[in-house]
């Protein structure tokens, strides 16, 4: 987005520290060196609406960014907002380094979405024209002929009318639940006796969105049988416009006098009293279903609807008038990112062909970690690498046991199935099921039941602190001893999202951190607590002081020897005492590169403060996701990489692993080859600026433009240096 972007809205409120600004240099938890979280990760959404913006995007990759940017603000809203509006509710000050109080923080929250969902709405308009001229037209009903109509007329009264229940809402109905995040009418009524009466209709969630309309006979035939179409002779309606023509059929008898589309927002943060909980997966299913009764925390409507009706809905879901959007395009347009999965390949990047690492075609894959370590990339690797990994443990006779962490393993997960065939097998096999994974908590206790009926040994995580370590740990009996082999990763054991997203794993045999694995994993499944671990940066034990001592470490060495260095790329930047330590760095001379795709709190570029740290952002075709930290150490460089962003929860109130990268030869390719490629990126790459906003690179006239992402796809579709 460009810098001003976001620059119109409601007047703010003082916000009470401009004093500090003098005595920031030796004062480094003045709050005007940080940056509030809520507004920076706004920021990084506005770099994914950059994306859908970008021509150079072929126009389904653009709906595609569209639909995730408003996924993200969905999300938002259900999580970041919802605490803030209860800290706003509750009295409660701003416990963040940038003491922001929370009425401020809403009022800037919601001039800069308003601007974003602006700029995000007038994108869809010239993009469904540019749509249309390819053959993929949005239509509304207005738009369609006479034998159009015929054809909707049959497919509403066979397909969506049976399946519609209206609801009254007068003394005898009260106001009904709303789902969240569903997609519902509001209808006035004059009924037969000429009172007043409210209706709602909610567009069913079991239905395609997406009604295909043929244009052609031979095209009416086609989607009759219900085969896919690439759209070049078909028109495309949403249901909800199809519905809205269909009204007066629903409320026969009755005078429509105004109607409207709208949704709610919920509440979806719920706490869970784990210390009061008997029974954790059922107190996890008592909390899935309290979401559908959260607190409302944002209402949107669509243009055009009576602001009449608009007031009665506020009234009866007790919003007040800063949680009200008026949305000018498609309500729930989160919702339109199935659209991109139509047949149409010219409208959309060329696919990307993974390489298949050489390990998946050995017989067994063991003998070749023991001798080395292994490095996987996803999406550039395969993930068949891991698949191999946990099928031939399942299968090898040498193998004892196997033990496993799971976060968001997706649907249809074949790590699951792998694991029970493995115990199907007689190996011993421990899953550790983090129940309490946002959003995945169903279907994780799905899978954790199912595992537990297979014979597997679930354990559901711990008390008062989420798992979110990635991390499997095989042992193998070989000649007179046990032998173990890990693989440890910054993503999930998810075969979908390693396509999507970039994430990496380490195989390794090296016995110290198999050790170390095998102690955490007694933590996570009995009472065993290690206070140190060999190699392995374990939150919330030694990870927090381990990161600080390197850091430290490099102060010292650059006032020795003046070549201090941290190359760091993450997520999100947040923990207050990690900014800390990094601004005493770039104090003492330390050249810090960080590069954070999400949130980042740190204020680069401060004289005096950072002037010798620079922040980038990576916003690309695939969502950026590694954790790497890499210390120069003087010449006797360390890496490390694993699951923990620098933020409070990862560090104090989650299970993490950060493992070394001991292989020089992996060492040195992530380095000068994976971080350096991204740090010299001018394609999708953003400079942070010192006041929190974000330019986006451009290379110079001279310069070769650099795409880190299309640059690995290449490398590793004709290299196998595995």
């Amino acid at each position: 987005m460009p810098k001003d972007a976001a620059a119109t809205g409601p007047v703010e409120v003082d916000d009470g520290h401009a004093g500090c600004r003098a005595a920031a240099i030796e004062d480094l938890s003045c709050p005007d060196l940080y940056l509030n979280r809520e507004l920076s990760w706004l920021k990084f959404n506005a770099r994914v609406l950059d994306q859908a913006l970008d021509s150079r995007f072929p126009l389904l990759e653009q709906l595609k960014f569209l639909a995730i940017f408003h996924n993200n603000l969905d999300e938002f809203f259900m999580v970041r907002v919802a605490g803030i509006v209860q800290q706003h509710k509750n009295g409660l000050p701003c416990g963040t380094p940038d003491k922001l109080r929370p009425a401020r923080q809403l009022a800037e929250i919601r001039k800069r979405v308003l601007a974003l969902q602006e700029t995000a709405y007038k994108h869809w308009k010239e993009l469904s024209r540019l749509l249309a001229k390819k053959g993929v037209r949005f239509r509304r009903y207005s738009q369609l002929t006479e034998k159009q109509r015929k054809f909707l007329d049959d497919f509403f009264h066979t397909e969506v009318y049976p399946v519609l229940t209206p609801q009254a809402i007068d003394p005898a109905h009260p106001f009904p639940t709303i789902s969240n995040l569903s997609v519902n009418f509001i209808v006035q009524l004059q009924c037969p006796d000429n009172t007043i009466r409210f209706a709602r209709l909610r567009c069913p969630s079991n239905v395609s969105r997406f009604v295909f309309v043929p244009r052609t006979k031979a095209a009416k035939d086609y989607v009759c049988l219900g085969l896919s179409s690439n759209l070049r002779d078909t028109d495309v309606i949403l249901l909800e416009d199809l519905i809205r023509q269909y009204l007066e059929t629903l409320f026969y008898g009755n005078k429509i006098l105004a109607c409207g589309l709208f949704r709610i927002t919920r509440n979806t943060d719920l706490e869970l009293a784990e210390e009061e909980a008997d029974d954790l997966l059922e107190a996890i299913r008592d909390l899935v279903d309290q979401r559908r009764f959260g607190d409302v925390v944002r209402l949107e409507f669509a243009s055009g609807v009576n602001r009449m009706l608009v007031d009665f809905l506020a009234r009866h879901l007790e919003v007040r008038p800063f949680q009200i959007y008026k949305i000018r395009g498609p309500l729930a347009f989160s919702q339109m990112l199935p659209f991109y999965g139509v047949d149409r390949p010219g409208l959309k990047l060329p696919p990307q062909h993974p390489r298949q690492p050489d390990i998946c075609g050995m017989e067994s894959m063991f003998p070749a970690i023991r001798a080395r370590d292994r490095l996987l990339y996803h999406p550039y690797d395969s993930f068949c690498a891991v698949l191999e990994f946990i099928r031939q443990a399942g299968e090898d006779p040498d193998v004892m046991a196997i033990k496993q962490t799971l976060y968001r393993v997706g649907a249809n997960s074949p790590i699951v199935g792998a694991l029970m065939e493995a115990r199907r097998r007689g190996k011993q096999v421990t899953a550790v099921v983090e129940l309490k994974a946002r959003f995945d908590e169903e279907r994780n206790i799905t899978w954790a039941e199912e595992l537990e009926d297979a014979g597997v040994n679930v354990v559901y995580g711990l008390k008062g602190m989420k798992i979110h370590a990635k991390l499997c740990l095989v042992v193998r009996r070989e000649g007179r001893g046990l032998t173990c082999y890990a693989h440890i990763g910054t993503g999930n054991y998810n075969p979908s999202t390693a396509r999507i997203y970039t994430d990496m794993g380490l195989l390794t045999a090296d016995p110290q951190i198999c050790a170390d694995m095998t102690d955490l994993f007694n933590y996570m499944t009995g009472y065993a607590v290690h206070e140190r671990y060999q190699r392995l940066l374990v939150s919330p034990v030694n990870m927090r002081q381990g990161l600080l001592s390197r850091i430290e470490r490099e102060i010292e060495h650059q006032r020795e020897h003046g070549n201090g260095q941290i190359i760091i790329k993450c997520n999100h930047l947040v923990d207050e005492g990690l900014i800390c330590a990094l601004y005493r760095a770039s104090q003492a001379g330390v050249r810090i590169d960080l590069q954070v795709r999400g949130i980042c709190c740190l204020r680069p570029g401060l004289p005096g403060v950072s002037e010798n740290i620079d922040v980038t952002s990576v916003v690309g075709r695939f969502l950026e996701h590694p954790r790497i930290y890499w210390f120069c150490n003087n010449g006797a460089d360390e890496l490390y990489m694993g699951s923990a962003d620098l933020m409070p929860r990862n560090l104090n109130r989650r299970v993490e692993v950060l493992t070394p990268v001991l292989d020089k030869e992996l060492r040195d390719y992530l380095r000068n080859t994976i971080l350096k490629l991204h740090l010299k990126d001018t394609a999708q790459c953003y400079r942070m600026l010192a006041d929190g906003e974000y330019l986006r690179i451009k290379p110079g006239k001279k310069d070769k433009l650099v795409n880190s992402q299309e640059s690995l796809i290449e490398l590793y579709s004709a290299s196998h240096n595995g």
